[in-house]
């Protein structure tokens, strides 16, 4: 079992992330694209070795974002048509995610067996994510889900804070 953090910057022109581990040492990062679109995050590992991009699909009715992680095949996660809850589809084998990805509080799954649980920091400068790594061959692919799933909320987010103006 690992414990990483994700760290955003809380004033930032770009969208940054910093994971670290409890030793506060740095294990991965996020840089945002500024002023491109589409609008994509690119993770990379502490030896500067890039292990994930993250797209948002622009031309589609119901936001799209696409994961592709180096040596697996690639993720959709899509909303679905709700009138209540938000929900959302992912589409990577066996993964599935169980519990309240708005107060960014779940689990991920794969094939039902528990492989990390995340969990929202309340009292920290910025957002800040605990994520309980329970198999870690599979951490490149919980890090980079988790950051997906924190741009969907952000874009959710956006876009009701601009619909309302």
């Amino acid at each position: 079992m690992r414990k990483l953090y994700i760290k955003q910057k809380v004033f930032s022109f770009t969208d940054q992330f910093s994971v670290y581990d409890d030793q506060e040492r740095r294990q991965y990062y996020v840089k945002g694209s500024f002023m491109k679109i589409p609008k994509q995050f690119t993770i990379y590992n502490h030896h500067d070795q890039e292990i994930a991009v993250i797209t948002k699909k622009i031309w589609s009715f119901l936001p799209k974002f696409y994961v592709d992680i180096r040596q697996q095949s690639q993720i959709l996660i899509e909303k679905e048509l709700t009138f209540l809850k938000a929900r959302y589809h992912i589409s990577a084998k066996g993964i599935t995610v169980d519990g309240d990805w708005w107060d960014m509080t779940f689990n991920i799954l794969h094939q039902g067996k528990p492989i990390a649980a995340i969990a929202k920091r309340w009292f920290s400068w910025g957002d800040t994510y605990e994520v309980t790594i329970l198999d870690e061959t599979m951490e490149e692919l919980i890090i980079s889900l988790v950051i997906a799933i924190d741009c969907v909320k952000s874009d959710e987010s956006a876009a009701g804070s601009s619909a309302s103006v």
